[in-house]
Protein backbone atom coordinates (compact mmCIF):
# COMPACT_ATOMS: atom_id res chain seq x y z
CA UNK A 1 0.00 0.00 0.00
CA UNK A 2 1.44 3.35 -1.05
CA UNK A 3 1.11 5.93 1.71
CA UNK A 4 2.32 8.93 -0.28
CA UNK A 5 -0.29 9.36 -2.99
CA UNK A 6 -0.80 12.21 -5.43
CA UNK A 7 -3.88 13.39 -3.56
CA UNK A 8 -2.01 13.47 -0.23
CA UNK A 9 0.93 15.31 -1.79
CA UNK A 10 -1.39 17.93 -3.30
CA UNK A 11 -3.06 18.63 0.03
CA UNK A 12 0.25 18.70 1.90
CA UNK A 13 1.70 21.21 -0.54
CA UNK A 14 -1.38 23.40 -0.29
CA UNK A 15 -1.31 23.27 3.51
CA UNK A 16 2.38 24.24 3.63
CA UNK A 17 1.83 27.03 1.10
CA UNK A 18 -1.14 28.41 2.99
CA UNK A 19 0.83 28.40 6.24
CA UNK A 20 3.66 30.31 4.58
CA UNK A 21 1.18 32.80 3.10
CA UNK A 22 -0.45 33.51 6.47
CA UNK A 23 2.96 33.93 8.09
CA UNK A 24 4.03 36.29 5.31
CA UNK A 25 0.90 38.41 5.72
CA UNK A 26 1.42 38.74 9.47
CA UNK A 27 5.14 39.43 9.14
CA UNK A 28 4.58 42.20 6.59
CA UNK A 29 2.77 44.39 9.12
CA UNK A 30 4.79 43.55 12.24
CA UNK A 31 6.95 46.43 13.52
CA UNK A 32 9.68 44.04 14.63
CA UNK A 33 11.96 43.91 11.61
CA UNK A 34 14.65 45.95 13.34
CA UNK A 35 15.44 46.36 17.02
CA UNK A 36 17.77 48.77 18.79
CA UNK A 37 18.73 49.36 22.40
CA UNK A 38 20.71 52.44 23.39
CA UNK A 39 23.45 52.15 25.97
CA UNK A 40 22.59 55.66 27.18
CA UNK A 41 19.07 54.62 28.12
CA UNK A 42 18.67 50.89 28.61
CA UNK A 43 15.00 51.30 29.56
CA UNK A 44 14.08 52.16 25.96
CA UNK A 45 13.85 49.69 23.12
CA UNK A 46 13.29 50.87 19.57
CA UNK A 47 11.60 48.80 16.88
CA UNK A 48 11.09 49.46 13.21
CA UNK A 49 9.11 47.68 10.53
CA UNK A 50 8.03 48.41 7.00
CA UNK A 51 5.14 50.61 8.12
CA UNK A 52 5.78 51.76 11.70
CA UNK A 53 8.46 52.87 14.12
CA UNK A 54 7.85 51.88 17.74
CA UNK A 55 9.39 52.61 21.12
CA UNK A 56 8.91 50.50 24.22
CA UNK A 57 9.34 51.87 27.73
CA UNK A 58 8.32 50.39 31.05
CA UNK A 59 6.30 53.48 31.95
CA UNK A 60 4.29 53.85 28.74
CA UNK A 61 4.61 50.45 27.10
CA UNK A 62 4.71 50.08 23.34
CA UNK A 63 3.99 53.23 21.33
CA UNK A 64 4.04 53.08 17.53
CA UNK A 65 3.93 55.75 14.85
CA UNK A 66 3.46 55.24 11.14
CA UNK A 67 5.90 56.69 8.66
CA UNK A 68 4.65 60.14 7.69
CA UNK A 69 5.76 60.39 4.07
CA UNK A 70 6.06 57.72 1.42
CA UNK A 71 8.65 59.75 -0.49
CA UNK A 72 10.82 60.11 2.60
CA UNK A 73 11.17 56.35 3.06
CA UNK A 74 14.61 54.80 2.54
CA UNK A 75 14.83 52.99 -0.82
CA UNK A 76 15.36 49.64 0.91
CA UNK A 77 12.20 50.01 2.99
CA UNK A 78 10.15 51.15 0.00
CA UNK A 79 11.37 48.27 -2.16
CA UNK A 80 10.68 45.82 0.67
CA UNK A 81 7.11 47.12 0.96
CA UNK A 82 6.49 46.57 -2.75
CA UNK A 83 8.02 43.09 -2.74
CA UNK A 84 6.08 41.96 0.34
CA UNK A 85 2.79 43.21 -1.12
CA UNK A 86 3.63 41.42 -4.36
CA UNK A 87 4.36 38.29 -2.34
CA UNK A 88 0.95 38.40 -0.65
CA UNK A 89 -0.89 38.99 -3.95
CA UNK A 90 0.93 36.22 -5.84
CA UNK A 91 0.57 33.87 -2.88
CA UNK A 92 -3.20 34.38 -2.72
CA UNK A 93 -3.57 33.77 -6.45
CA UNK A 94 -1.29 30.74 -6.28
CA UNK A 95 -3.13 29.11 -3.38
CA UNK A 96 -6.49 29.77 -5.06
CA UNK A 97 -5.33 28.29 -8.37
CA UNK A 98 -3.80 25.24 -6.66
CA UNK A 99 -6.99 24.68 -4.64
CA UNK A 100 -9.16 24.47 -7.75
CA UNK A 101 -6.62 22.09 -9.28
CA UNK A 102 -6.83 19.56 -6.44
CA UNK A 103 -8.21 16.10 -6.97
CA UNK A 104 -11.65 15.83 -5.42
CA UNK A 105 -12.62 19.46 -5.94
CA UNK A 106 -15.85 19.42 -7.93
CA UNK A 107 -15.07 22.56 -9.91
CA UNK A 108 -13.49 21.46 -13.15
CA UNK A 109 -14.32 17.82 -12.55
CA UNK A 110 -13.51 15.74 -15.62
CA UNK A 111 -11.12 18.33 -17.03
CA UNK A 112 -7.83 16.83 -16.01
CA UNK A 113 -5.73 19.00 -18.31
CA UNK A 114 -7.29 22.17 -16.91
CA UNK A 115 -6.76 21.02 -13.33
CA UNK A 116 -3.16 20.09 -14.11
CA UNK A 117 -2.57 23.53 -15.61
CA UNK A 118 -4.09 25.17 -12.51
CA UNK A 119 -1.68 23.24 -10.31
CA UNK A 120 1.29 24.32 -12.42
CA UNK A 121 0.21 27.98 -12.41
CA UNK A 122 -0.42 27.79 -8.65
CA UNK A 123 3.02 26.31 -8.03
CA UNK A 124 4.71 29.03 -10.11
CA UNK A 125 2.84 31.81 -8.30
CA UNK A 126 3.63 30.32 -4.90
CA UNK A 127 7.28 30.08 -5.90
CA UNK A 128 7.22 33.76 -6.89
CA UNK A 129 5.61 34.55 -3.53
CA UNK A 130 8.39 32.74 -1.68
CA UNK A 131 11.18 34.45 -3.63
CA UNK A 132 9.61 37.90 -3.18
CA UNK A 133 9.44 37.21 0.56
CA UNK A 134 13.05 36.09 0.87
CA UNK A 135 14.42 38.95 -1.27
CA UNK A 136 13.42 41.96 0.90
CA UNK A 137 14.31 40.36 4.23
CA UNK A 138 17.71 39.31 2.87
CA UNK A 139 18.28 42.81 1.45
CA UNK A 140 17.42 44.47 4.77
CA UNK A 141 19.64 42.00 6.63
CA UNK A 142 22.56 42.80 4.30
CA UNK A 143 22.13 46.57 4.73
CA UNK A 144 21.96 46.16 8.52
CA UNK A 145 25.19 44.16 8.58
CA UNK A 146 26.96 46.76 6.43
CA UNK A 147 25.78 49.62 8.65
CA UNK A 148 26.54 47.69 11.83
CA UNK A 149 30.20 47.31 10.88
CA UNK A 150 30.54 50.75 9.32
CA UNK A 151 33.72 52.20 10.85
CA UNK A 152 32.81 55.74 9.81
CA UNK A 153 30.05 55.83 12.44
CA UNK A 154 31.02 56.61 16.05
CA UNK A 155 31.07 53.68 18.46
CA UNK A 156 28.56 55.32 20.81
CA UNK A 157 25.95 55.48 18.07
CA UNK A 158 23.47 52.61 18.44
CA UNK A 159 23.01 50.19 15.56
CA UNK A 160 19.96 48.35 14.36
CA UNK A 161 19.92 44.60 14.94
CA UNK A 162 17.78 41.75 13.64
CA UNK A 163 14.23 41.64 14.94
CA UNK A 164 11.91 38.67 15.35
CA UNK A 165 9.94 39.53 12.21
CA UNK A 166 12.99 38.98 10.00
CA UNK A 167 13.32 35.37 11.14
CA UNK A 168 9.59 34.94 10.64
CA UNK A 169 9.93 36.29 7.08
CA UNK A 170 12.75 33.86 6.30
CA UNK A 171 10.67 31.00 7.69
CA UNK A 172 7.55 31.94 5.73
CA UNK A 173 9.56 32.44 2.53
CA UNK A 174 11.07 28.97 2.80
CA UNK A 175 7.62 27.51 3.51
CA UNK A 176 6.29 29.06 0.30
CA UNK A 177 9.22 27.77 -1.74
CA UNK A 178 8.82 24.29 -0.26
CA UNK A 179 5.05 24.36 -0.82
CA UNK A 180 5.49 25.37 -4.46
CA UNK A 181 8.08 22.64 -4.96
CA UNK A 182 5.71 20.05 -3.46
CA UNK A 183 3.04 21.11 -5.96
CA UNK A 184 5.42 20.36 -8.84
CA UNK A 185 6.20 17.00 -7.23
CA UNK A 186 2.45 16.30 -7.04
CA UNK A 187 2.06 17.16 -10.73
CA UNK A 188 4.86 14.76 -11.65
CA UNK A 189 3.30 12.04 -9.49
CA UNK A 190 -0.05 12.61 -11.19
CA UNK A 191 1.53 12.35 -14.64
CA UNK A 192 3.24 9.11 -13.62
CA UNK A 193 0.00 7.61 -12.31
CA UNK A 194 -1.90 8.64 -15.44
CA UNK A 195 0.80 7.03 -17.60
CA UNK A 196 0.63 3.81 -15.58
CA UNK A 197 -3.17 3.71 -15.80
CA UNK A 198 -3.12 4.25 -19.56
CA UNK A 199 -0.53 1.47 -19.90
CA UNK A 200 -2.67 -0.93 -17.88
CA UNK A 201 -5.76 0.01 -19.87
CA UNK A 202 -3.94 -0.62 -23.14
CA UNK A 203 -2.68 -3.99 -21.97
CA UNK A 204 -6.08 -5.17 -20.75
CA UNK A 205 -7.89 -4.14 -23.95
CA UNK A 206 -5.26 -5.29 -26.40
CA UNK A 207 -6.25 -8.34 -28.45
CA UNK A 208 -4.15 -11.46 -27.83
CA UNK A 209 -1.66 -12.23 -30.59
CA UNK A 210 -2.64 -14.80 -33.16
CA UNK A 211 -0.81 -18.12 -33.02
CA UNK A 212 0.13 -20.50 -35.78
CA UNK A 213 -2.90 -22.65 -34.94
CA UNK A 214 -5.30 -19.80 -35.67
CA UNK A 215 -8.09 -20.96 -37.93
CA UNK A 216 -10.21 -18.62 -39.95
CA UNK A 217 -13.88 -19.52 -39.79
CA UNK A 218 -16.55 -18.43 -42.15
CA UNK A 219 -20.24 -18.30 -41.60
CA UNK A 220 -22.01 -20.01 -44.45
Amino acid sequence: MVLLTTKLMQRTSLFVSFGGLVSTFITTFLPLWKTMNSDLNEMENWYEGLWHTCIFTEEVGLHCKAFESLLALPPVTLASRILMCLSIASGLLGVAAAFFGLEGVEIGQGREKVKRMLLIVGGILIWISGVTTLAPVSLIAYVMVVEFWDESLPDVMPRWEYGEAMFSAWFSGFLLVIGGSFIFVAVCMGDHEAKQQSKVFFQTHRQPPRTQNYLKTEIL
